[in-house]
């Protein structure tokens, strides 16, 4: 009982002390007490124990003489620009998985991990608590401290510390700034790449009307809607992104219910039986989402929507039973290709947010699994998305069919 828990624990500490007692004795860790790493080429390490020994140091590493080794990598790739620099805009376990990652990739495909220098923003806080993300990049900025609003979610700083550290890049992670369409905007018009899709493509898929016309449009099943009538042959409506990257404002409104009278119209259209959820496009973990099975109640709730995501565009979508929330994570370039790389079963959920995540998913037979892929990388594509990112499906097991819900612009925080 209580005694074997605690000589367990027990023993998890001492394994947790020799590792950090070995990983002093190696090369394969960074000299914590300079910030900067060993200069013998050993992997780099998956959790830096050693660095908990000693106290935080800023530093700033003079270039590397094998920046010509990654120059030609790109260049042997069809790439025309190289990222040696790369600001984190990010903290915690996002900046420190981020780092260790990009560092592994180097070693592992160019034999350095140094190739790639990397730049941390730390408020007080993260370096009055030693934070491990700060101790392994090659130096760091201090930024304001307080709310995310003051640092890691603050456009006007990321990109002010990305221009004067002349970095070639800057990581958004997921959460903060990394889903405002601004950030890369404003980066882009620096010249500073942007690691994650464009602003436009960000902005109309932080839109679930416009994500599903798009989806409709790459011919990704969609579950019946507001949006699946008064498109060709009032069939789903489609359409394809403007140089504004947005959609035409007709096709977009067609899909909205406006008022009460518009959103009964499209529950007749969609019909009752399965019920219907009624949707804020601009809500999201568990706001402005209602179900309804009948017209009375769809009245009430159409206000309830309204009041609680304030301004936002409402559409109606018809639930789907017994389905299981299937996410397929996906890659894609700005040549044009996309890749998918499996995915999730993130059914478990409480009150409309996710527990845990199990993968890979086994309720879908792999031949529909394997649709569901080439569905995300056929909107992957057809949007232009850049970067990683995640589609999110519904899948009914019963019926064997799958619907598109949404394509998030980021990896998923329940499963970083």
């Amino acid at each position: 009982g209580v005694s074997s828990l605690m000589r367990a624990k027990s023993e998890l500490m001492l394994l947790v002390a020799l590792f950090g007692l070995l990983a002093t004795l190696t090369d394969a860790f960074y000299f914590p007490s300079f910030g900067t790493r060993a200069v013998a080429p050993s992997p780099p390490s998956v959790d830096n124990r050693a660095f908990f020994l000693s106290p935080l140091k800023a530093a700033t590493l003079e270039p590397t003489t094998n920046s010509k080794v990654l120059e030609d990598y790109v260049t042997a790739r069809g790439g025309n620009r190289p990222i040696r620099k790369i600001l984190i805009a990010n903290n915690g376990m996002a900046a420190t998985k981020s780092i260790l990652s990009m560092r592994q990739w180097a070693y592992m495909e160019l034999g350095d991990e140094s190739l790639v220098k990397f730049v941390a923003m730390a408020t007080p806080e993260d370096l009055k608590a030693n934070a491990e993300f700060v101790r392994l990049a090659d130096s760091f900025v201090e930024v304001p401290a307080g709310k995310n609003s003051n640092n890691y979610a603050n456009v006007d700083v990321i990109v002010k510390i990305a221009k004067e550290q002349g970095v070639d890049a800057v990581w958004p992670g997921w959460g903060h700034a990394s889903e405002n369409p601004d950030l890369p905007n404003s980066l882009n018009a620096l010249g500073i790449k942007f690691i994650g899709p464009t602003g436009p493509v960000m902005s109309v898929l932080g839109d679930k009307i416009a994500a599903n016309i798009l989806a409709q449009t790459a011919k990704v099943p969609s579950i019946p809607w507001s949006g699946s009538y008064g498109g060709p042959n009032d069939g789903p409506l489609e359409a394809e992104l403007n140089d504004e990257g947005t959609i035409p404002e007709d096709i977009f409104e067609k899909a909205t219910c406006r008022n009460v009278e518009e959103a009964v119209e499209a529950a007749l259209k969609i019909g009752y039986e399965n019920g219907i959820m009624i949707k804020a496009s601009e809500g999201g973990g568990g706001k402005g989402i209602r179900f309804v099975d009948n017209e009375d109640d769809l009245r009430n709730a159409y206000i309830q929507v309204q009041n609680e995501v304030v301004g936002s565009p409402i559409f109606l979508m018809q639930l789907c039973k017994n389905a299981r929330h299937l996410e397929v994570q996906i890659v894609g370039d700005e040549h044009g290709n996309a890749v998918a790389l499996n995915g999730r079963d993130c059914s478990t959920q409480r009150r409309f947010q996710k527990i845990f995540e199990e993968g890979p998913p086994i309720i879908a037979p792999t031949d529909t699994f394997r649709e569901m892929e080439r569905a995300a990388q056929r909107l992957t594509q057809s949007i232009g998305y850049i970067g990683a990112g995640t589609v999110e499906y519904l899948y009914n097991a019963d019926t064997g069919k799958f619907f598109f819900l949404e394509l998030n612009p980021r990896l998923q925080v329940e499963h970083p």
